[in-house]
This record gives structure tokens, C-alpha cells and sequence, in this order.
């Protein structure tokens, strides 16, 4: 029996709340917020899109995306206290990522899709050590790619869940640039947030409404 309208309407108010949050961190993270507040601002906008993901629960897929989103809000708040623990949140949701996308993987990407991949698995780690210097930073870059690379060659649209994924990649490099060459640089502090969380809203709103499309959701009805 499908869920009312007023039912499922109710479940917006989650992205609202996310958008909010998550724009909002980026104007408090240059202010005067108590760090524990600031903290938990900080893993909230990627929280709510969990919330988000997970109103769909009743689908194993929508389950996995809200646990990348999840993953993703941990290491959020991890790295504020400790930039190995979060890595590894991250990196446990790239893996969680990785296994959604290969189960939906496109039957005929073009060459020019495959090449992309390649480039993407390959250059991401690379770039990572050649910015860092460090063996871990690479091979948590590795997982990063394979993430990048998997969402681009998934069937899920590429201009959405694709592009949010290499969004991801990109702020994890100026991450690692802060590490070396952009220490000094202002351009990092301006760009890593917005590149990471509206990549994050991409891929989460993405996957939903392909799940959505494809019949996913028939037993709730959209959302």
C-alpha cells in the first residue's frame, strides 16, 4: 500500500536540513564556534543526507549509500581530533562505495568513460604522494580513486553521482596540497569544503533517485 503524500513529503525536510548545515558550517568555520559545537556542525550536513539515504531503508541499496554518508559524517568528525581515524572512516565508506557501484555497473561504458577511470585510479594516488610525500596519504588516495573511478563507471547518472564523486577527489587533493606545496595558501581553506560536501550531496541525491527511478522504492513511493 503506498505511503501518503503528507508521509513523504516529510522525508525533503532531511536534504533542507542538510543544505542548511552543511553551506552554513562553511561561513561558522571562519567565526568564533566553540570547537565541540564546530565539530558537530561540521558532520552534520553529510549526517543528515545519511538520514536522508536511510528514510529509504527498506532497499539494501539505499541502506549502503546512507552508510557511505554515515562514513563519510564520522570522518568529518574524526579528522578535527585525529587525521588517521578520520582517514580510516573515510576509507572504510570509499570501500562501502566501491561495492555499491560495481553492483551497478554500466554494461557498454564508451572509451572515453573507461579512460576517464583509468586516469582517474591511476593519477589520484600519484598526485596524493607527489603533494604529500606520504606512503599512507597514497594509499588512502588509492581507495579515493577506486571510489572516483567505480561511480564514474556505474550506471548512476555521471553528471550527478560522478561528478560528486571526483568533487570528493579534488578536495582530498587540495587536502593533501595543504600538507606541501599550498601550505601558505588561502585557496584550500575556500574551496575543500564546498567541493566536498556539495560532491557528497551529488552522489547521495544521485543514488536515491536512480534507486527511486529504477523501481526501488515501489513498496514507499518516491521521496
Amino acid at each position: 500500500m503506498p505511503v501518503p503524500k503528507r508521509a513523504l513529503i516529510e522525508k525533503r525536510p532531511w536534504l533542507l536540513a542538510s543544505l542548511v548545515a552543511g553551506t552554513s558550517y562553511w561561513l561558522a568555520s571562519k567565526g568564533h564556534v566553540p570547537g565541540l559545537w564546530l565539530i558537530l556542525w561540521k558532520g552534520a550536513g553529510v549526517a543528515l543526507l545519511a538520514a536522508y539515504a536511510w528514510a529509504h531503508h527498506p532497499s539494501r541499496h539505499a541502506r549502503m549509500i546512507a552508510g557511505v554518508m554515515a562514513l563519510g559524517a564520522v570522518g568529518d568528525m574524526v579528522l578535527e581530533v585525529n587525521f588517521t581515524g578520520g582517514a580510516v572512516a573515510f576509507l572504510l565508506g570509499h570501500l562501502l562505495a566501491i561495492a555499491l557501484y560495481v553492483a551497478f555497473r554500466r554494461d557498454a561504458p564508451s572509451t572515453s568513460q573507461k579512460a576517464t577511470a583509468v586516469v582517474t585510479l591511476v593519477a589520484v594516488p600519484l598526485i596524493a604522494y607527489q603533494l604529500s610525500g606520504r606512503a599512507d596519504v597514497a594509499l588512502y588516495a588509492l581507495s579515493l580513486s577506486g571510489m572516483a573511478a567505480a561511480a564514474w563507471m556505474s550506471s548512476f547518472p555521471r553528471y550527478r553521482v560522478g561528478v560528486g564523486a571526483m568533487m570528493f577527489a579534488a578536495s582530498d587533493l587540495l587536502i593533501f596540497a595543504r600538507m606541501g606545496p599550498l601550505a601558505g595558501s588561502a585557496l584550500p581553506g575556500l574551496l575543500i569544503w564546498p567541493l566536498y560536501y556539495f560532491g557528497q550531496f551529488l552522489i547521495c541525491t544521485g543514488v536515491i533517485a536512480t534507486l527511486r527511478r529504477r523501481g526501488a522504492f515501489n513498496s514507499l513511493s518516491e521521496a
